[in-house]
């Protein structure tokens, strides 16, 4: 099953901005056999954001896939990190030190077992809640920068969660996986063009409440 079977676009030249630059880092793993996990949520979002404005990741840079756009005056960098899931920082960490970025200027989209699908959460900062993408990005820039956590839900039964984060999608669970990503976009969107504060008031909860 491919999910961002029609999500992908071209890209396109974009005149320089004078505003801000924000960096927003999706966190899954590399390879086409993760394409569709639950722990590539974070990869789809980005995806989607890309597909929103046009632009594609065809630039490699600090260990992650990259591509950029313009919202308003502002500049947006996005990043998927190429290295393992437990060692995100290794890509995040240089980024945010090569665009001289401070860490306020940085949002993670990722995947949180402890929130129900179809659930979105922006926090200004936080533990990594056993995530270990984040705990390496923690180790690379503290534990004060935004991050979206997107719910994909606890194991059923005993499964092992090593198990279920690496499971694709259920079919019948792609339509909220969709509106998710949909929600992701513009809550990403809101974060750099009005800021967190009302971002988090926007769009923290379950969607479709």
């Amino acid at each position: 099953m491919d999910i961002l079977q029609r999500i992908f676009g071209q890209p396109e030249n974009l005149p320089p901005v004078t505003g801000e630059t924000f960096l927003i880092a999706g966190l899954g793993n590399h390879g086409r056999e993760y394409r569709d996990n639950r722990h590539n949520i974070g990869f789809m979002a980005l995806d989607m954001l890309a597909k929103a404005h046009h632009t594609s990741f065809t630039q490699v840079k600090n260990r992650a896939l990259v591509t950029d756009f313009r919202l308003g005056d502002h500049k947006v960098v996005m990043a998927k990190p190429q290295t393992f899931m437990n060692r995100s920082g290794d890509a995040i960490g240089p980024l945010l030190n090569f665009y001289k970025l401070e860490p306020n200027h940085l949002l993670v989209i990722y995947d949180d077992l402890d929130l129900p699908l179809g659930t979105l959460r922006l926090r200004e900062k936080g533990s990594a809640g056993g995530h270990n993408g984040m705990k390496s990005i923690i180790n690379h820039v503290g534990d004060v920068f935004p991050r979206l956590r997107l719910g994909i839900g606890r194991p059923p039964g005993k499964m092992p969660v090593q198990a279920y984060v690496l499971q694709d999608f259920g079919a019948d669970e792609v339509l909220v996986v969709r509106e998710v990503l949909d929600t992701a976009v513009r809550a990403t969107e809101t974060f750099i063009q009005e800021g967190l504060t009302l971002a988090m008031s926007r769009y923290n909860g379950k969607i479709n409440e």
